[in-house]
């Protein structure tokens, strides 16, 4: 399983220490992934999603998950959240009357 936030697409990044002498130790700087259960209001269904706490943190923002993958891009989300934000897409269209 890769170490990339699902919505957000954080991944893993490559840096240095830096100690007080100024030696240079390579370090990989992980990003802080939860495991979480997401309630999507449109679809009426959980779903269980591997994001960073930053993610999380956004999602609570914008006012739950629904919201925050209509707004998102499609570059940075994995492929199951892609799919579930084509199915909510379908689900408000299908639910909103069309207008004049």
């Amino acid at each position: 399983m890769a170490r990339r936030c699902e919505l957000t697409g954080k991944a893993v990044q490559v840096g240095h220490l830096v100690s007080h002498s100024n030696r240079k130790t390579k370090c990989r700087f992980l990003p802080n992934l939860c495991n979480v259960t997401l309630q999507s209001d449109a679809l009426g269904k959980r779903v269980r999603l591997r994001v960073t706490a930053h993610a999380l943190r956004s999602v609570e923002h914008r006012g739950g998950l629904d919201a925050f993958l209509i707004k998102a891009g499609e570059g940075d989300l994995s492929q199951t959240a892609r799919l579930l934000k084509r199915e909510i897409h379908k689900k408000l269209a299908e639910t909103q009357p069309a207008a004049a």
